[in-house]
């Protein structure tokens, strides 16, 4: 079946001398793998290695037979071209971070424009717009309501968060309750905009214990989730 539609580049892997093997996900038809034989090697190809940068936006012609193997892209081409993502250095770092952790949350080929709708949306905005030093706790924040674990926060009130059971609560019942200033501080990023987020005041050892904070949440919620190899570069640049 061929099939039109946006996607977004969530991961690519070189394969062989020349080949490449990358991971989209499409509004369309969820997360697909695809494989690109000689995009490496061809230079006059219609299809150029350089469209396949982790979060690029694209729109791709590809042929699905949907059964579960590698399928095949016919055109590509960028659907929004970003002016800053791929070439400011804090935003670079941010992409590879990002990507880290798409990777290891989509996991399936089921359709969710709204998390399509989401990423690309959000992945515009850190594209133009210069305060970002919150943009990660935010983004993994927001991303849960799509996970389907975001917190409860029909008891925000109380002092301890229960990453367990993503609520919380009067007191600790596990080794995975939070309490503190962490806990105060992520309250803060509850039902905020990315704009109103990046206000928010934090020392940088705050700042890393949120972050490591919510990727201990994601991986108690995703099987099989791990924890990104970028974080270190991440908390040095935010720091």
């Amino acid at each position: 079946m061929i099939v039109n539609t946006p996607a977004i580049v969530i991961h690519s892997l070189r394969y062989g001398e020349s080949d490449l093997i990358v991971s989209l996900l499409t509004k369309t038809s969820g997360l697909r793998s695809y494989l690109l034989k000689g995009i490496l090697k061809s230079k006059r190809g219609k299809i150029r290695s350089s469209l396949f940068q982790p979060l690029t936006l694209l729109e791709i012609e590809a042929n699905h037979k949907d059964k579960g193997t590698l399928e095949r892209i016919k055109e590509a081409k960028v659907l929004i071209p970003y002016q800053s993502l791929h070439t400011n250095f804090v935003k670079s770092s941010l992409v590879f971070f990002l990507s880290e952790i798409l990777k290891n949350t989509i996991q399936e080929q089921e359709i969710n424009e709204d998390l399509f709708h989401y990423l690309e949306t959000t992945f515009l905005w850190l594209d133009s717009h210069d305060n970002i030093g919150n943009f990660h706790i935010s983004f993994l924040i927001k991303l849960t309501q799509y996970l389907g674990f975001y917190p409860d926060t029909s008891n925000i009130s109380s002092s301890v968060f229960n990453m367990q059971d993503g609520c919380f609560q009067e007191d600790s019942s596990n080794i995975y309750c939070l309490e503190g200033n962490s806990v105060l501080v992520l309250k803060k990023f509850l039902g905020t905009t990315f704009e109103e987020s990046m206000s928010i005041k934090m020392s940088r050892m705050v700042r890393n214990e949120i972050l490591n904070t919510l990727l201990v949440y994601f991986e108690l919620h995703l099987h099989g989730f791990k924890k990104p190899k970028s974080l270190s570069i991440l908390n040095e640049i935010f720091s």
